[in-house]
């Protein structure tokens, strides 16, 4: 299976771009790997991720995406300031999971959808915690559909009644 370029209808034009040595070391080990097929190919594609990330992470429409937490879990109530700050934007905290690590080490990854600045709000407001070591939100420029349809006035269809009863 080959790879298709993502810009291969549009018009192409070309650049000439100056980098440090190792940053283009970096990135033939990237396109060696067959990660991509050409640089030209990776750079476009890092390049169109992070245009689309500031442009989505600058707006207030709503975004979907994950927070990444990496962080000691032995740090007196940092799973509780946690658990508490998610309750808190209980309308952007879709699920979280976390994976207890060696050496009190645990990584949590947080499901969100929001208005992008609150969902960095949220970030900002995890990451200053006492214990946290590493975070990141990864938004995506697509929305999930909505978790609870109905509107307050519809009533839920209801199961039908068990034989048993």
């Amino acid at each position: 299976m080959t790879s298709k370029p993502i810009h291969s209808t549009r018009p192409l034009t070309r650049i000439s771009m100056s980098l440090p040595e190792e940053l283009l070391e970096e990135l033939d080990k990237l396109v060696g790997k067959r990660t991509f097929p050409s640089r030209s190919h990776a750079i476009s594609i890092m390049l169109s991720d992070y245009l689309v990330r500031a442009e989505h992470d600058n707006s207030d429409e709503v975004r979907f995406g994950t927070i990444t937490l990496f962080y000691y879990n032995n740090v007196f109530d940092l799973p509780r300031q946690l658990a508490e700050t998610q309750y808190r934007y209980i309308d952007e905290v879709i699920s979280s999971l976390h994976v207890q690590l060696i050496h009190n080490q645990t990584i949590e990854v947080i499901l969100v959808q929001g208005p992008a600045g609150k969902l960095h709000t949220i970030t900002a407001e995890l990451t200053k915690m006492r214990g946290v070591i590493y975070s990141k939100l990864q938004l995506v420029g697509s929305i999930i559909p909505p978790l609870h349809p109905l509107s307050s006035n519809e009533e839920p269809e209801r199961a039908p009644a068990s034989p048993l009863r």
